[in-house]
């Protein structure tokens, strides 16, 4: 497994090596950094585009690229593998319909995150043998799930325990063992589900209990799933992908390998992306010599999220004021969007592009001059803050937005597909749930999700009658 330690550098595209980049020291809470360039650019909507979504539905919006999405996918299925290959889209990342069965009809298969998603994923119609559940909670309605036909990995001892309990004797495909392996990597800390601070999947050291388990229950896994952060680095997934071989050659019923998703994706123009065809040659030569030494030709399973969805769309806002605070402070917008919409900045401080596109109907009397400014969301929050320092949500960025912002005008904030529609503050402030819409490939704008109504938000809320005095 040597070959998987000799590890290619994370890429800006296919064979370009990105450069090392800068760490700036830790800022001080509260304080400010220097404002960043004016590199960004629309990504696949135009100017007229963005007018015509906020014209059309309303902001915010989120808007995906249907040529994108399949672009991504095309790119996933042709990941170097040596004896099948299975990509699953993480769902959890953009879990709505219309992006489901686009990358359904690409033949992606899904990876489910909760019993919830499974349920949401067959609604949108995939077939529930195309669905792989690996959840932190063991959902209720198990014994059901697995009647459709789903695949499961159990996450936990307690997990395979109550497989066996369901499906003592299983000789077919559906069981999985996720096992932490030991290693853990991701964009921030938040997103590092490997190594021993991590909950996610079973301590590779507790290897014999998963056997005692198994033989209790006469059980024959067919995979190994590991899976290491979001964002992680190369060399660690490549070097897990040893460990997890290790796995599997101690599980003589494992078929197949399912080594996860993470890869890093650039957001921001100067940032750099893994090239999934360099980062997955040493995996593909690890599985030869593995079947050479062992005789056992596994297939590979993938489950990108952010990868296939995260440059794919944009969250469409409109600035709908304009504060300062003297000419020591800071030139605020305020979007119509924030924390509700997008919660990333607030959480990670992860960066997104921000992209001014002036709005005909803007007022032009309220311009702000200048063309630098921090952006805010509409929460009733400090920390809703759209333009953090990177990996510091307390620290203020200003942007160059390369013009001047009026009221009215529109801000486009690039690489929201992946982690905000479905990893938001939702309703919070009562703000309505935002809508969504696919600019397909023929260049039309199709609404495919519609901007929640206000009274759903109290909807399920029933009356309480205090008892009397």
């Amino acid at each position: 497994l040597a070959a998987v330690l000799a590890v290619p550098s994370l890429t800006l595209g296919r064979g370009a090596v990105a450069p090392p980049r800068a760490v700036a020291p830790r800022a001080a809470q509260g304080t400010m950094v220097a404002a960043q360039g004016t590199d960004e650019r629309l990504r696949f909507l135009s100017e007229a585009s963005a007018c015509e979504v906020k014209d059309s539905y309303g902001t915010p919006a989120y808007v995906y690229s249907e040529a994108a999405l399949k672009s991504q996918a095309e790119t996933a299925l042709a990941f170097p593998s040596a004896y099948g290959l299975t990509v699953r889209f993480a769902m959890k990342a953009c879990p709505n319909a219309a992006v489901l069965q686009t990358f359904d009809r690409l033949g992606l298969h899904v990876d489910a995150s909760s019993g919830y998603e499974v349920r949401r994923a067959v609604a949108a119609g995939v077939a529930p043998s195309r669905i792989s559940l690996s959840s932190q909670e063991t959902p209720a309605d198990l014994a059901e799930l697995l009647d459709l036909g789903i695949k499961f990995n159990a996450c936990s001892l307690r997990q395979l325990a109550e497989y066996g309990r369901l499906r003592r004797g299983d000789r077919s495909t559906q069981l999985g063992v996720r096992f932490n392996p030991g290693l853990g990597s991701g964009g921030t800390g938040k997103t590092n589900v490997g190594g021993p601070s991590s909950s996610f999947g079973i301590w590779h050291e507790l290897l014999p209990d998963v056997q005692a388990l198994v033989e209790e229950h006469d059980l024959a896994p067919a995979r190994v799933h590991t899976h290491i952060g979001s964002g992680s680095d190369p060399a660690v997934w490549q070097r897990v992908s040893g460990l997890s071989l290790a796995l599997c050659e101690k599980i003589p019923t494992v078929a197949s390998l399912n080594l996860g998703g993470g890869y890093k994706v650039g957001r921001m123009a100067h940032e750099g992306s893994t090239d999934l065809a360099v980062v997955g040659e040493p995996v593909k030569g690890a599985f030869e010599e593995f079947a050479a030494r062992t005789g056992r030709q596994l297939d590979l399973e993938i489950e990108p999220g952010t990868f296939l969805v995260a440059n794919s769309g944009c969250l469409v806002s409109t600035v709908q004021d304009i504060a300062t605070t003297g000419a020591d402070g800071h030139t605020f917008l305020k979007l119509d969007s924030g924390m509700t919409e997008l919660l990333r900045p607030s959480l990670y401080g992860a960066q997104h592009p921000a992209v001014l596109v002036h709005h005909p109907a803007a007022d032009s009397a309220t311009k702000a001059a200048g063309g630098e400014y921090v952006i805010v969301g509409h929460c009733c929050e400090s920390g809703d803050l759209v333009t953090p320092a990177p990996d510091e949500p307390e620290t203020l960025s200003r942007r160059h937005l390369g013009g001047d912002a009026s009221i009215g005008d529109l801000v486009v904030v690039e690489g929201a597909g992946a982690y905000c529609s479905s990893m938001s503050t939702k309703n919070y402030n009562s703000f309505p749930e935002a809508a969504e819409v696919m600019l397909d490939t023929s260049g039309a704008l199709q609404l495919i999700r519609k901007r929640q109504p206000v009274e759903e938000i109290w909807a399920n809320e029933v009356p309480f009658v205090p008892p009397a005095a």
